[in-house]
C-alpha cells in the first residue's frame, strides 16, 4: 500500500503538512508567505513543511514574485511528475486507460476495443495498454501508484469478483482486484462504471454545484449512480443504482429478464429497437436511425421515442421520490441526446410536483473516465499528505487539465 509523505507523524503536524499542500495543489505557483496568509500558519511552520515536502520531491520552486517595495519572493508549485494514477474506463465495446498526474492533469490517454474473450484476455489488455502510455510519455512505471478501473456490474467486496456484468464475460469468476493489483503492481480499486460517472459528472461536468446528485446513463445498458449530501450511494451489496431491474416496461417476474433487469430490456437500446419495429417501423435500424426518422417527423419513431420517454421519466420519479436529487445528468449513447432530455422533461412534470432539473452530460463518453481519475487522484493525495485522525478528503482542484487531442 502507499505510504504516507512522513507516517507516523504528530497530528498537529498532519494538519499543518495537509493545509499547506492542499494550498499548494489548488493556489500554486505561490510563496511561502502566501501559504502562511492562506492557512494561518506561522512563517517558521511552512518554512518546516516546504522543506520537508521540496526534499521529498514533491513541490518544487517555480520561479519568483516581485513584492510592492521590490522585494522577492520564491514560488512554489506540485511537481506533477511525483506520481501518477492510472483510470481505467471498461466497457462492453472499448476500453480506455488514462494516466493522470499529482496536479490533476491528464497526461496521455489510449483507446481500443474490448478484447470480446473476457476474463483475463481483458487484464492482459489492461496491462498492455498501461505499458503503451508509459512507453510513449517516458514516466518510470513505479510512479503509477494508484488505479481505479471502473467496469460495469457490482464488485463483490468478498471475492473481488464482478457480478451482474453481462456485456463483460468471466469477470465473475476470480478475483479480479486482486489479479489487477498483482498485474500493474499498484493498490487498484474497482467500482462500478455509473458510480464513477457521478463522480466525474460532480467534479467536471453538470453537477458541481449539486450535493445530491443522480446520474443516468442510458444506452446498451441503464444504469444509475447516485450521490448523497456529497457521499456516494452503494447500498448493503453495493448495487445501489441498478435501475436495469426496475419494476418498468414488462414484467417483473418474468424469469427470462431477471439477468438483463426488466427496464434494460424496454428502455436501453435493445428495447427502443424492439419497440420500434413492433410499432410497424423497418426492421434493422439502429437506435441512431430512429432519432434521425423521428427528426425527419417519422410516426412509428416518434411514438417510440415519445413512450421510451415516459418510461425513463417513471425511472426518475421513483429516484426522486427516494433521494430528492437537487440535479438529474443524462449520459449514455441515447442519454446525451437533448431530444431525449426534451422529451422526458415535460413527462416528468406531468408525474412530480416538483422536479428536479434534468440535463445531459458535458462529459458525454467521458464521465467514467473522468470520475476514475478523480477517485484515483483524491486517494492518492489523500495517502501521501492526509491526515491518519481527520475525516474527508483534501478536495480536488475543480479544473481538470485535459488532453486537447487523446489517441
Amino acid at each position: 500500500m502507499m505510504q504516507r509523505l512522513d507516517n507516523p507523524v504528530p497530528l498537529m503536524r498532519q494538519l499543518s503538512l495537509r493545509a499547506v499542500m492542499e494550498t499548494v495543489l489548488h493556489r500554486g505557483p505561490i510563496s511561502r508567505s502566501q501559504i502562511a496568509r492562506e492557512t494561518g500558519l506561522s512563517k517558521q511552520t511552512i518554512s518546516e513543511v516546504m522543506r520537508v515536502l521540496e526534499e521529498a520531491g514533491w513541490v518544487r520552486e517555480t520561479g519568483r514574485t516581485h513584492g510592492a517595495i521590490g522585494r522577492t519572493a520564491v514560488t512554489y508549485e506540485v511537481r506533477p511528475d511525483a506520481a501518477f494514477v492510472l483510470g481505467i474506463d471498461l466497457g462492453g465495446s472499448k476500453v480506455i486507460v488514462a494516466l493522470a498526474d499529482l496536479a490533476c492533469s491528464i497526461v496521455d490517454e489510449v483507446v481500443e476495443p474490448t478484447d470480446l474473450t473476457g476474463g483475463q484476455a481483458i487484464l492482459a489488455q489492461i496491462v498492455a495498454l498501461r505499458d503503451r502510455l508509459i512507453a510513449r510519455s517516458g514516466i518510470d512505471g513505479s510512479r503509477i501508484k494508484v488505479a481505479v478501473l471502473g467496469s460495469p456490474g457490482v464488485l463483490d467486496p468478498a471475492t473481488g469478483s464482478i457480478r451482474l456484468a453481462p456485456n463483460i464475460p468471466d469477470f465473475d469468476g476470480f478475483d479480479v482486484r486482486g489479479a489487477l493489483e498483482a498485474a500493474l503492481g499498484c493498490p487498484v480499486r474497482v467500482e462500478n462504471d455509473v458510480n464513477l460517472g457521478v463522480i466525474g459528472e460532480h467534479w467536471q461536468g453538470r453537477g458541481r454545484d449539486a450535493a445530491t446528485l443522480v446520474f443516468m446513463a442510458i444506452g446498451t445498458g441503464i444504469g444509475a449512480g447516485v450521490l448523497v449530501d456529497g457521499k456516494l450511494l452503494r447500498g448493503a451489496r453495493g448495487a445501489a443504482g441498478e435501475v436495469s431491474y426496475l419494476p418498468l416496461g414488462g414484467d417483473p417476474f418474468d424469469p427470462e429478464l431477471r439477468a438483463k433487469g426488466v427496464f434494460e430490456a424496454s428502455a436501453a437500446a435493445g428495447g427502443i429497437v424492439a419497440r420500434y419495429e413492433a410499432a410497424g417501423g423497418e426492421a434493422g435500424l439502429t437506435v441512431r436511425d430512429i432519432f434521425d426518422r423521428a427528426a425527419a417527423g417519422e410516426a412509428p419513431a416518434r411514438a417510440t421515442l415519445a413512450e421510451t420517454a415516459r418510461l425513463l421519466a417513471l425511472a426518475i420519479a421513483a429516484i426522486c421520490a427516494v433521494v430528492d436529487p437537487e440535479r438529474v445528468v443524462l449520459g449514455g449513447s441515447i442519454g446525451i441526446r437533448p431530444e431525449m432530455r426534451d422529451l422526458i422533461e415535460p413527462e416528468l412534470r406531468r408525474c412530480l410536483i416538483d422536479p428536479p432539473p434534468v440535463e445531459c452530460s458535458s462529459l458525454g463518453n467521458r464521465a467514467t473516465l473522468i470520475g476514475s481519475l478523480a477517485v484515483g487522484l483524491n486517494r492518492l493525495h489523500n495517502a501521501l499528505f492526509g491526515a491518519n485522525d481527520l475525516p474527508g478528503e483534501l478536495p480536488l482542484p475543480l479544473t481538470l487539465r485535459m488532453l486537447t487531442d487523446a489517441a
